[in-house]
């Protein structure tokens, strides 16, 4: 039986992460994977890197998405030596559009989260909205430049986290999934396999939203899929600079010239199957954003599941079960939280110590509401 310090289920950006992590401290680590590991989540993302927070709801978040946002460059230009592959990094910033006219205390509320969470942000007219970014539609009202954005071609560095890991000891196994947990009481001694156990210190289930399929992961990781369909375009009279945002949508250019329009919130199961009725969505959008566009090029559509928890936080810490770690449940910001992910999952292996306080999004929580229903 093939024994280590830690077994990983899941190859994704985040298993790939953690195993980097956890075998530059000099651990013996495995990754196991049903498929061709990183072609999920990971292969689908937009690859934004954005630590602004999205709602109120999601406040929690801002410390670890600061702290994430900010372990990037160093965390690339590891990856980067490692494999040898440039990721595509670009930290140019973002804009907001307004199409509408906002309410200056809308506005003001905007400015001031970003301000609380220690992020820079300014207003912009319309006028200066449109110098910045030539591109855009001449209807915007009005514009939030968000200097702290940045955004990577989330295939290569996926592909390119998992060579640095590599490169460090780590061992990759494609085909060959985690069917069930493999617990002794309240202890987690590794991974039933498709192929049979494989035994470990350390268990992390990082599979994404396949998370709960795996037999006595579900308790601790009750993720669901959230599909998310994008299209990529190609536009020679087109140029941006900064990714740019709405409500509903998003582009994000990429190195190579190409213009990443997403994206999606469905919840569909597994299905990934790419609609026309999403794909129109998603081009409406990109036309009231940058008109020129209809003249676009579309090179490439595609859909992803996202991993969701019922409360649309991550789901990343130990449980009751002496030797489980779980880290999944990163719905929209899974390429954003990778660093910060794999950086606690070593410190907790290593030290059974962390950085930042993660309590709020212990796998444990999902069981305490459970206890409180019954009791």
């Amino acid at each position: 039986m093939r024994t280590y310090d830690a077994v990983i289920a899941g190859g994704g950006l985040i298993g790939a992460s953690i195993a980097l992590e956890l075998a530059s401290a000099g651990l013996k680590v495995a990754v196991f994977d049903a498929q061709k590991p990183g072609r999920e989540a990971s292969w689908a993302s937009a690859g934004m890197i954005s630590p602004s927070p999205e709602s109120a709801a999601m406040a929690s978040l801002v410390p670890l998405n600061m702290a994430s946002a900010k372990a990037y460059p160093e965390f690339i230009r590891r990856v980067e030596e490692l494999s040898g592959k440039n990721v595509g990094y670009r930290k140019e910033g973002a804009l907001d559009i307004f199409l509408t006219e906002v309410a200056g205390g809308e506005i003001a509320g905007i400015l001031e989260e970003h301000r609380k969470a220690g992020l820079q942000a300014e207003l912009v007219s319309s006028e200066q909205a449109c110098a910045l970014e030539p591109s855009i539609t001449a209807e915007i009202r009005a514009g939030i430049v968000r200097h702290d954005e940045a955004s990577l071609d989330n295939r290569i560095f996926t592909e390119a986290t998992l060579e640095a890991a590599h490169s460090q000891g780590a061992e990759i196994f494609s085909g060959n999934g985690a069917k069930a947990l493999w617990l002794e009481g309240q202890t987690c001694k590794g991974l039933q396999l498709l192929t049979g156990p494989v035994e470990a210190r350390w268990t992390v289930i990082a599979a994404g939203c396949f998370s709960a399929q795996i037999e006595g992961a579900a308790d601790y990781a009750p993720v669901v899929p959230a599909k998310g369909q994008i299209v990529a375009l190609r536009c020679e009279e087109v140029r941006l600079r900064r990714d740019l945002w709405t409500d509903h949508m998003y582009l994000v250019p990429r190195t190579d010239g190409r213009i990443i329009a997403g994206s999606t919130i469905e919840y569909a199961g597994f299905d990934r199957s790419v609609t026309a009725g999403g794909i129109r969505k998603i081009l409406n959008g990109a036309f009231s954003l940058v008109p020129a566009l209809e003249k676009a090029r579309v090179e490439e559509t595609w859909a992803g599941l996202r991993p969701d928890s019922p409360d649309h936080l991550p789901i990343m810490g130990p449980t009751d079960r002496e030797g489980l770690l779980i880290a999944t449940g990163h719905f929209r910001s899974g390429i954003l939280l990778t660093p910060i992910t794999a950086q606690l999952i070593r410190e907790w292996v290593t030290t059974q110590k962390v950085s930042i306080d993660w309590n709020a999004f212990s796998p444990m929580r999902f069981q305490e509401k459970r206890q409180t229903r019954t009791a």
